[in-house]
């Protein structure tokens, strides 16, 4: 299964990608929590990952949250891409595979550079394709 899709380097990511397949190491974790969304209730949990080329923030959604562990090396397959606050954010759901792998195929934390794969301004498109309204400013539409 890994070897059907070629391993993205962390800082060739872009927003709005899907099926990723990407090898690193878990920098950070947190703890899962609950938030609120349009779905409602979802339980989510953030890490950051890295590998030679730069560290990536993660969101793990669902059951998925809280999987991973600060320290492990792991190849992740099936992840998508999005845009959050400028930064390109990588998320991994309940279809993503998440395999811990031999820890002398990545880098040492002391190795992994500080650069993050940035979005270009005005790359976040909402799921109906509208962009969304900027913090603090007010959405005027209809009523």
């Amino acid at each position: 299964m890994s070897e059907s899709k070629p391993v993205t380097r962390i800082i060739d990511l872009k927003p709005n990608l899907e099926n990723i397949h990407v090898k690193g190491r878990v920098l950070e974790t947190s703890p899962p929590r609950v938030i609120s969304t349009r779905r409602g209730a979802r339980t989510i949990s953030n890490a950051v990952l890295g590998d030679g080329s730069g560290r990536v923030e993660v969101t793990l959604w669902g059951m998925k949250a809280g999987s991973l562990q600060a320290g492990d090396a792991v190849e992740v397959i099936g992840a998508w891409t999005t845009a959050f606050r400028g930064k390109v954010q990588l998320n991994i759901g309940k279809s993503t595979v998440i395999k811990k792998i031999e820890d002398s195929d990545i880098p040492e934390v002391e190795s992994i550079p500080e650069y993050m794969p940035k979005a270009p301004p005005n790359s976040y498109r909402s799921r109906s394709g509208f962009r969304a309204p900027r913090r603090g400013r007010s959405f005027r539409g209809r009523r």
